[in-house]
């Protein structure tokens, strides 16, 4: 009978593998969570954040300069148009400059690349593209801000708004030229 075993005995073997689990996963744990691992790990979240916010001011900035050089296209179009888009035109450079952390464009230094639509013959119309245009980028950087950090986001915000001032002066425009 004493070659049977007790009732206690799958218990203490069963607590004594768990034991010796816990102390090796506490052990693995621990060698990989010291003070460097937290600092390692608070740097890779930064660098992570650094490169999100990079990608998200390069496809903002790209929107902006996008808007500006459609400006341009108009304007060599429609000559007539120039003097009202060259204020809009600076500020779409503007805010791509600002965006891309650079110094803005100007026409003369880089000529507008062409877009995929052709300019339409008649100026109000072309006019009225331009403010839908103007308004798809500041919808765009309004949806932006959901993942922007709070300096970017307030950026974005401010070209969004600059965005939809510039749609209803183009709108405005449209609607006296006619």
């Amino acid at each position: 009978m004493t070659d049977a075993p007790t009732a206690g005995t799958p218990r203490r073997t069963a607590l004594a593998a768990t034991g010796a689990a816990a102390t090796a996963l506490l052990t693995g744990c621990s060698r990989s969570s010291g003070p460097g691992a937290a600092d390692r790990a608070a740097r890779s979240r930064a660098e992570a954040a650094a490169r999100a916010e990079a990608a998200l001011r390069r496809r903002s900035a790209a929107l902006s300069a996008a808007l500006g050089d459609r400006y341009e296209e108009v304007a060599v179009r429609h000559p007539a148009v120039r003097d009202v888009l060259a204020p809009l035109r600076a500020e779409a450079a503007q805010h791509a400059a600002a965006l891309a952390g650079t110094a803005p464009r100007t026409p003369a230094a880089a000529p507008p690349s062409p877009s995929p639509a052709p300019v339409p013959d008649d100026p109000g119309r072309a006019l009225g593209e331009l403010a839908a245009e103007a308004r798809r980028v500041s919808d765009a950087h309004t949806a932006a801000l959901a993942d922007a950090p709070p300096e970017l986001a307030r950026l974005l915000a401010s070209v969004a708004a600059a965005g939809a001032v510039h749609a209803y002066l183009l709108t405005r425009r449209e609607g006296g030229a006619r």
